[in-house]
Formats: structure tokens, C-alpha cells, sequence
């Protein structure tokens, strides 16, 4: 596959994101948010498993054991970045969502930096105090944050270390579907057991939140992670995440059409911070580090 085509893959998958933030927020009128998760996560399971069969019989390489533990790994941190943002909707608005999620594009080169055991570029600081100050101008400054926008930022480092994982993983075994696959379905067995513990099996009204559970469950976690994956083998994981970033202001766009959200002054000049931070750490790879 070509670099172009995998990039075109990649923003494919982040124009489903940008939609799929309205879907889960708007989802939880209807049901609680981790047995939302665990729904959405086992459909994408569902969608996945014949894919990642074939997948896996056309296979050169065996999956071995510290492959697999890699891939459970995986499902574990998506599983805390899902739970931290998908419960941080109940109190903060999808656009500030899709914003905030996006800061994992200056932590992802961030964490495989440090992963590598190179110093970081200078500019690297620069880009992190950038995107720090644009969140607190969206978030209308520390005294105005929501606990949603704490989470946001949490979730983000999950989101980091899930596309560096997904990096390594797929070049490692040559199973893209497969290991979304195993993200997918480890996901969903934590968010069963969650939501029977902390949900106590209140399943609230499935029924009404059936198409955002088979949005988010088909379209943006079976195929946009699979497309993630699938691009990830062809392209740079500091690059994958810059195009990936692109949900956020997909995010707002459709935060808008259907939502009718609005950004304040303040909160766009923190929006374009947040995308200077983004781009100036997409400049540094070609840099020496300081």
C-alpha cells in the first residue's frame, strides 16, 4: 500500500471518529456509560472476528506469547482511555471532547521518546506548553474546568500509548484486524464485568440508544480502528497521529450541525493553540533531538 493511501485510510477513520463523539454523548440519555461501553465494544468484537480469522489463516507469522500479552496490554489501556472519556461526556461538551482528546498527538512522540530513551527535542516542551495553555482557555481557565476536562486529558495519554501499541503490534505480527481485534474484545470483557459491578446490571434503555450503539459499535469501533490499524502498517505512528487529530474538528463541525454547540472567543484561540502545539510537534522527527 501506498504512504498516500494509508494517510487517506487514516482520515477516513478520524472523519467516523468526529461523528461518533455526538453519538456517545448523546447515547447516554438512554443508557449508563459503561454499559454503553460494553455493548459498543461487543458489537465491534462481533464485526472483527471473521475478518481477523481470515486474517490470521492467511498469516506468515505465529502469534506468540509475548505478542499476545502485548495485545491484552493494548485492550487494557483503550479500556481506561474509553472509560475516562466516555464518562467525562457527562459533564463536558463533544466539541471540547474531540479537542482535548486530540492532545495525544503531542504526547504520543512525548511517550516514544522517553520509551526510546532519547532526550526530548526543546521543541517538544514548547508544543506541550502550548497545548496545555490551549486547554485551559477551552476549558474557560483552571477555575472553570469540568471533571470531564480533567479525564479528556487523562484518556489522551491512553490514547498516546494506544497508537504507539498498535504501531508496534501490527508491524510485529503483520495482523492489523487481528490486533484490533484482541483491543476490542479484551475491551469489552472489562466493560461486562465493570458494568455489573459499578452499573449493578442497569441496562437502562438499550432499545433507544440502538443506532449510537451500532454507529459507534460498527462504524467507529469495528471499521475506523480496523482502517487505523490498517494505515498504521504504512505510515509513522508520529504521523498516523497528526491525520488521526483531524476528529477533533470533525468533532465540532458535527457538535454543531447536530448538537448546536458553539465555541466561545476564548475557546477557539485555545482550539488553535492546541493545533499549533499539534503541528510543531509533527515538525520535530526530522530534527535532532537537543
Amino acid at each position: 500500500m501506498t504512504r498516500t493511501r494509508a494517510d487517506l485510510i487514516l482520515l477516513i477513520a478520524a472523519v467516523i471518529w468526529g461523528l461518533a463523539f455526538v453519538a456517545q454523548s448523546t447515547a447516554m440519555a438512554a443508557v449508563p456509560p459503561l454499559v454503553f461501553i460494553a455493548c459498543r465494544f461487543i458489537l465491534a468484537s462481533l464485526v472483527l472476528a471473521p475478518l481477523a480469522w481470515w486474517e490470521h489463516r492467511r498469516a506468515r507469522i505465529p502469534v506468540d506469547r509475548k505478542s499476545l500479552f502485548g495485545m491484552i496490554m493494548l485492550g487494557i489501556v483503550f479500556f481506561t482511555g474509553a472509560v475516562l472519556q466516555q464518562t467525562a461526556l457527562l459533564t463536558t461538551s463533544v466539541t471540547n471532547t474531540g479537542f482535548l482528546t486530540s492532545l495525544y498527538v503531542v504526547f504520543t512522540p512525548l511517550i516514544g521518546l522517553i520509551l526510546h530513551r532519547q532526550r526530548p527535542h526543546v521543541l517538544i516542551w514548547l508544543g506541550i506548553a502550548l497545548a496545555m495553555i490551549g486547554t485551559w482557555l477551552l476549558s474557560g481557565g483552571v477555575s472553570n474546568m469540568r471533571p470531564g476536562d480533567f479525564q479528556l486529558v487523562l484518556s489522551a495519554l491512553c490514547w498516546a500509548g494506544q497508537v504507539i501499541m498498535v504501531g508496534r503490534l501490527v508491524r510485529l505480527t503483520e495482523r492489523a484486524i487481528g490486533t484490533v481485534f484482541m483491543q476490542m474484545a479484551v475491551s469489552a470483557t472489562l466493560g461486562i464485568i465493570a458494568s455489573l459491578i459499578f452499573d449493578h446490571a442497569n441496562t437502562g434503555n438499550i432499545a433507544n440508544a440502538l443506532p449510537e450503539l451500532l454507529y459507534t459499535g460498527i462504524m467507529s469501533g469495528g471499521v475506523a480502528f480496523a482502517l487505523q490499524a490498517t494505515g498504521q502498517r504504512f505510515t509513522p505512528n508520529s504521523d498516523a497521529a497528526i491525520i488521526l487529530s483531524a476528529e477533533a474538528p470533525f468533532a465540532a463541525i458535527f457538535g454543531a450541525l447536530i448538537l448546536g454547540e458553539r465555541l466561545t472567543v476564548e475557546g477557539g484561540i485555545g482550539c488553535g493553540l492546541i493545533f499549533s502545539a499539534i503541528l510543531l510537534v509533527q515538525l520535530i522527527p526530522s530534527e535532532r533531538p537537543s
